[in-house]
């Protein structure tokens, strides 16, 4: 629902229509997308049966189109300088420690509320980022965001497979610190499963296994609508790799990223219309598989370390192909 002649009439419409007309031309433009566009849509009602417990109302779905909507144009307008102000709540404290201390880390965050403002917000940290982004149709409108306040923001295109590993190695071994989405499942090679909206789905656990593999610190934050021209941004506790073995540092981060999760799902619980995935929500793990488990998981005996590994291996890839990667 992204493209640059999306982009352009809803700017122009916001630019020159007084404001009573243009919430009218919003409302009506929502409704009509929401008839035309079947595939989010039908995402869309997937997700809010989802979260709600029960099949949504037309109503229902056209308020998360519309949510998203109001998102879409407020990066357009700040993009273009309008002011705003993000405004960090008390669960930011680890967070904005770590972003003070100036050490390299990888910052995760989700496609809800207003994250996609984060690189705008990560400008007063004053460091080097490297957003790792999907590329599509024009990327102008991301580089003029990020380019806000200084922001230091620059991008690593996940679908220029050809460049990725390299880029994340070059912006690692330079001291950068390297930020993603970590919710879509289409373009991660790390996949495992954890609890959310009440089954085990899948998710990308990419970021975990580069902190670990670089000694990197890994945290979350997100940010969602608060007062006109102002975001509220929560923030997650800092997963740090020690000197333990590997399994026991992703044992570790399993945990961490259950804990985010269920954060993030507390945030949707409150406010169901601002998770802006239009896409198959996250599919379901099979029962029983090894590194799909939900985090915790049920007691494994010494003789089934890695239960079901080709399984989930195989679980995994069906993931992935069914969100479009093959």
């Amino acid at each position: 629902m992204e493209t640059t002649s999306a982009h352009f009439l809803l700017r122009t419409a916001e630019r020159w229509l007084p404001a009573p007309v243009f919430s009218l031309v919003l409302q009506l433009g929502v409704w009509v997308a929401v008839i035309i566009f079947r595939e989010p849509r039908r995402h869309s009602r997937s997700y809010l049966t989802a979260i709600l417990g029960r099949p949504p109302s037309w109503r229902e779905i056209r308020r998360h189109f519309l949510t998203f909507a109001q998102m879409h144009l407020l990066r357009l307008v700040v993009t273009e300088g309008r002011e705003h102000h993000c405004r960090s709540l008390p669960d930011c404290r680890d967070f904005t420690a770590l972003m003070e201390s100036g050490r390299p880390a990888l910052l995760g965050s989700f496609h809800v509320g207003n994250s996609d403002l984060l690189g705008f917000f990560l400008g007063r940290y004053r460091r080097r980022v490297q957003m790792v982004r999907y590329r599509l149709g024009d990327p102008a409108n991301l580089r003029q965001l990020a380019a806000q306040r200084n922001a230091g923001v620059t991008f690593i295109w996940v679908n220029e497979k050809e460049n990725l590993l390299f880029a994340l190695k070059q912006a690692v071994e330079s001291g950068e610190s390297i930020a993603m989405k970590c919710d879509r499942v289409g373009y991660s090679a790390k996949l495992e499963a954890f609890v959310f909206l009440g089954v085990p789905r899948w998710f990308p656990f990419t970021i975990y296994h580069l902190g670990i593999m670089f000694q990197r610190p890994v945290t979350f934050c997100v940010s969602v609508p608060a007062e006109p021209g102002h975001s509220e941004v929560h923030g997650f506790p800092v997963f740090e790799p020690d000197a333990g073995t590997k399994e026991e540092n992703l044992d570790r981060a399993r945990a961490h990223f259950q804990l985010v999760l269920r954060g993030v799902e507390a945030l949707l619980r409150t406010n169901p219309y601002l998770w802006f995935n239009f896409t198959p929500l996250n599919p379901e793990a099979s029962p029983g598989n090894s590194t799909a488990r939900p985090w915790p998981p049920a007691e494994r005996s010494g003789a089934d370390s890695n239960p079901g590994g080709t399984k989930f291996n195989e679980d995994a890839r069906k993931a992935r192909t069914s969100h479009g990667v093959g």
